[in-house]
């Protein structure tokens, strides 16, 4: 029997996902720690490479420099807190934590949309209006576009994980091996219909709105592509393919986990749930710097260079 608990009683919450592998969880340990190591250099490494060389001052690097940032404060939220769990016998973590958690990944995925849909209308200057280019795309609105792309995931993340907060819960267990929100929502006896409501909007705000925002850029692209030269449409493609794969996997990722989370998915196999509840939040730190690092060249150069220079 369920027993009503104010929020505030709530010291702690269990992660019911993780399951006993005996002796292969210092085999996950090493391959998940090996897979943030990776995350952690690679995003580093061409941060260092767009701050230190000023040929790379320009506002496509500057705003992939914020999206490499946001790949490791992502990353950071949730790898050392697997890494932790899969060593542990009892999978529980304190309601504070778990809350924190919620707050930072929540924000991670509505930093990476926005992200994206200011290298969707940097490229549609690029593109679309070449000669007021410079004029447009000045530093000061680069400062404001980078900071606008921060600040309003967070502010809408803080006000997400305190209404959560303020819940009424009926239980402490978390059938996922992360804290996410809606899970939270499910374990509550209170009336639900605020946070409900203010999930829809924010979904709205952080996905839905930036998504239609980068298609409408990309028509636009498309339809100067169309009617331009071929040094346009080469320009176009070699510009806008890694911001194209970087968004629909991205999307994917996070339409599984919306899926996951809104829909009853218990006969689907436990390792299959936790492999889609994670894939936004793995594949997507370590795909971008992979991605933008290799496509581009003066990125690609510029690595070499430094890498190199260190041997």
């Amino acid at each position: 029997m369920w027993i009503m608990l104010n929020s505030t009683q709530v010291s702690y919450f269990t992660l019911t996902a993780y399951f006993d592998i005996g002796v292969f969880k210092y085999l996950f340990f090493m391959i998940i720690l090996s897979l943030y190591m990776l995350i952690i250099c690679s995003n580093v490494l061409l941060i260092v490479v767009i701050c230190t060389n000023r040929s790379l001052h320009e506002p496509m690097y500057l705003f992939l420099c914020s999206l490499f940032v946001n790949e490791l404060c992502g990353s950071t939220a949730l790898f050392p807190f697997l890494l932790f769990q899969i060593l542990s016998d009892i999978h529980t973590v304190y309601a504070p934590f778990c809350f924190l958690q919620n707050l930072f990944l929540y924000c991670y995925g509505g930093v990476e949309y926005l992200n994206l849909v200011i290298m969707s209308y940097d490229r549609y200057l690029a593109i679309c209006c070449p000669l007021q280019y410079n004029t447009r795309m000045t530093f000061n609105k680069i400062a404001l576009l980078i900071s606008v792309s921060w600040l309003i995931p967070l502010l809408l993340c803080f006000v997400m994980t305190s209404l959560s907060k303020s819940l009424q819960l009926c239980g402490t267990i978390i059938d996922k091996v992360y804290c996410d929100n809606y899970s939270i929502i499910k374990l509550s006896c209170s009336d639900t219909t605020n946070n409900n409501i203010y999930g829809l909007f924010i979904t709205a705000a952080t996905i839905l709105g930036p998504l239609i925002l980068i298609f409408f850029t990309y028509f636009k692209i498309l339809k100067i592509c169309f009617s331009g030269s071929k040094q346009t449409r080469q320009k176009a493609v070699s510009t806008c393919t890694p911001h194209l794969a970087s968004l629909l996997n991205f999307s994917c990722g996070a339409s599984f986990e919306i899926i996951q989370s809104r829909f009853n998915m218990n006969n689907v196999p436990n390792i299959v749930r936790i492999v889609l509840s994670l894939y936004w939040l793995t594949c997507q730190p370590l795909f971008n710097p992979l991605l933008y690092g290799l496509n581009m060249s003066k990125i690609r150069i510029m690595c070499k260079s430094l890498v190199f220079s260190y041997m």
